[in-house]
Parts: structure tokens; C-alpha cells; sequence
């Protein structure tokens, strides 16, 4: 097995704009990193496998080159293989929230010079179980963010572009994508009522906008959704923002942004080590984990501390 870091690359993330910048991007790796390997994903889950057999075969660093969904599949496969190869990131994508908390840069030179230079750090991930599209249960280690509600429907827009501008997510940036994305969204989505247990205790019946299970601090494309989440402190910060309508969802938006919504009446947050949601009846609750659909209601959330080693900034 090579000790050379690999790179693993999803070229169709950020609508395709990884890949048609990868041969200069390589250049510029190349000159502020060093050498390296790369392997291309063809299709989506590919950069787990890929990342579980190098990290079972004992490559010491793999490097995560795409969005949120690219970083969430390199961790799973390195989580799966129960290695010790470190996880760096070199960003691009259309989301980009997991590289915002670890302050990792987005030009592609100093993002390089960070991963040469930067310091090692064990970082706490999450292990979800839910209902997959097949009916079946499944598990998943996630990073970042996992929720549901409006921000399940959110993606899902962004994802397939269902009425957004032709190439917004290349011309407008993940930032703006998101907020339009969120704005139909808004107009549109009916709360779900679901009802929540945190660390066994006894269970509350909430109807939510949305709700979030955060290791890390932003999501939907820079909303700063768990401004005090700290990526090795043992728990998640659980956001729940309550029955909010349309309109009150529209005027605030703005303080999820500035990550100053957590004194608001209808958002709740706690701290916990294990979260368990279930939906009230029959409703089809919709689950995100990192930026990507996988599911559905009822799920566990459970945090790994120090599970995953994370090439940070100094």
C-alpha cells in the first residue's frame, strides 16, 4: 500500500465544476501540498468503498475533494474500517458547511497549504439508525448535521433544481442555491409533528420546522444552526425550531444566518449523547444526514467521541 495521501475527487459535485477544475486544482495541490493519489467516484457511494479499503489497507491520509455529501462518504468508509487514517478536506461543493467550522480555506492553494500544514485532531462523529428508502434499517456516520423537517425538502430542491435558475448552483454559489431552495421550501412545506426521547428520557411530542441533531455549527449552505457546537466536546447540540409559519419563518431566517436564533421562543436547545425520533402516526418524515437524503423517521442518533481524526488549520 502507497503512504502517499489519496485524494479522493467527486467530479460531479458542485454541478460538475469539481471536475472541469481538477486538472488546474491538481496543479495547485501538487506545488503547496506535495504528492499525492487520486481516485475519481463514478457514482454516488463509491467514496466509502473506496475509503474503506485504503483505510483497511493502511493508507495513512485520505483527502475528501467535493461537498458535504463527498466529505460524509470518505468518513464513512474510514469510520467503517475502523483505521486510524486521517480524514483531510479540500472544499468544493455546493454546500460547503463542514469546512466552515473547521475554518478550512476555499481558495484551492491555501486549503493545500492547510492540509501540508495543518494540525491533527480527534473529532467526535455521529452514528445514526433510520428507515432507508427500501423499507429496510440502516446505519451512517455523519460529521456535520443530520435533521428533518423543511430542510429535507430544501435539498431535495436543490438536489433535482426543481424550480431553481438553469446552473444556480454554479453561478450563484452554494449560499444563495440554498436560500432559494429554502425560500419555496418555505412556502410549501406542512410541519411535522414527531415525538422525542433525549439521553432515555422521557418523551416530548413536538411539531417542528425543523429539527437538528449538530456536531457541527452550519448547514443548508452557511445557516449557522448550532453556533456553540464543539466538534470534540462528547455531544450533540439538538436544535428544534418549533410550529413556526411561513411568514415568522421568513422574518427570522436571517438570525439562523448570524446564528443568533437560539434565544428565540420557538427554538429549543439542548445537549445530549443520544436522541431518539419517532413520527406521530403514519407521516412520512423525510431525514438528512450531511446534505444528502437518506431516508426516513423513526431514527437514533448516537455520538462517537474522538471517533475520527481530522487534518485541521493550525
Amino acid at each position: 500500500m502507497s503512504a502517499l495521501p489519496l485524494i479522493i475527487v467527486n467530479p460531479a459535485s458542485a454541478n460538475g465544476a469539481t471536475g472541469e477544475a481538477w486538472p488546474a486544482a491538481a496543479s495547485e495541490v501538487r506545488h503547496h501540498f506535495g504528492a499525492f493519489s487520486v481516485a475519481f467516484t463514478r457514482r454516488g457511494g463509491e467514496a466509502v468503498e473506496i475509503a474503506e479499503r485504503e483505510a483497511r489497507a493502511g493508507r495513512p491520509f485520505i483527502i475528501a475533494c467535493g461537498g458535504d455529501g463527498t466529505i460524509n462518504e470518505v468518513a464513512n468508509g474510514i469510520l467503517r474500517a475502523g483505521a486510524s487514517a486521517e480524514l483531510g478536506v479540500l472544499p468544493s461543493g455546493t454546500g460547503g458547511d463542514f469546512r466552515r467550522t473547521l475554518n478550512i480555506p476555499t481558495r484551492t492553494a491555501d486549503a493545500a497549504r492547510a492540509l501540508r500544514e495543518g494540525e491533527t485532531r480527534a473529532m467526535d462523529a455521529g452514528r445514526v439508525s433510520f428507515v432507508n428508502s427500501r423499507g429496510e434499517t440502516e446505519e451512517r456516520f455523519f460529521v456535520n448535521v443530520a435533521s428533518f423537517g423543511i430542510a429535507g425538502d430544501v435539498i431535495k430542491r436543490v438536489k433535482s433544481r426543481a424550480g431553481l435558475p438553469a446552473g444556480a448552483s454554479r453561478l450563484l454559489g452554494g449560499k444563495v442555491t440554498f436560500a432559494a431552495a429554502a425560500l419555496q421550501a418555505t412556502l410549501a412545506f406542512q410541519n411535522p409533528t414527531v415525538r422525542v426521547s433525549l439521553d432515555g428520557g422521557r418523551e416530548s411530542r413536538l411539531t417542528v420546522t425543523n429539527f437538528c441533531v449538530a456536531n457541527a455549527r452550519y448547514f443548508g449552505g452557511g445557516m449557522k444552526i448550532a453556533p456553540t457546537a464543539k466538534l470534540d466536546d462528547g455531544r450533540f447540540d439538538v436544535i428544534a425550531i418549533g410550529d413556526m409559519g411561513a411568514l415568522s419563518v421568513l422574518a427570522n431566517s436571517y438570525r439562523v444566518y448570524l446564528g443568533t436564533h437560539l434565544g428565540m421562543r420557538d427554538v429549543r436547545h439542548a445537549r445530549s449523547r443520544r436522541v431518539e425520533a419517532r413520527p406521530v402516526g403514519t407521516e412520512v418524515v423525510k431525514l438528512e444526514i450531511d446534505g444528502e437524503l437518506v431516508g426516513r423517521l423513526p431514527a437514533t442518533f448516537e455520538i462517537l467521541p474522538g471517533a475520527l481524526r481530522v487534518r485541521c488549520p493550525k
